[in-house]
């Protein structure tokens, strides 16, 4: 029992005045842990629980720079890949276009070289009938 009165003197000894008067004002105990700022209520955290809560910020803000790196990287390879495809099929059309004209020049041609052999036979018809 002296203990207890020698601890309770010492721990009298460490309280305020002010708190010592409050606890008399309001029998039931005051969480310690809680303190108002302006409008906020801040609460006192455990170090070690504050630094798991940091580690786990951390993770998951990593975690999300790591998913947007690959959606970037993802989003870049696609537009590479429609890029490459886009230039294959221009140049597809492309030869595709020359072989169309050069196709309609051989016909014209043909067509022209038939006009002439039609010319000349018309004149050595007219030559051979007159």
């Amino acid at each position: 029992m002296a203990k207890t009165a020698m601890a309770y003197k010492e721990k009298m000894k460490e309280l305020s005045m002010l708190s010592l008067i409050c606890s008399c004002f309001y029998p039931e105990p005051r969480n310690i842990n809680t303190y108002t700022y302006d409008d906020m209520e801040v609460k006192q955290i455990n170090k070690r629980a504050s630094g798991q809560v940091l580690k786990q910020l951390a993770e998951k803000r990593e975690h999300e720079r790591e998913v947007l790196q690959k959606a970037l990287e993802e989003n870049n390879n696609f537009s590479k890949m429609a890029e490459e495809k886009l230039i294959l099929k221009m140049e597809q059309i492309k030869e595709n276009r020359e072989a169309n004209l050069a196709a309609i020049i051989e016909r014209l041609q043909e067509k022209e070289r038939h006009a002439a052999e039609v010319r000349r036979n018309k004149e050595l018809q007219v030559e051979l009938s007159g």
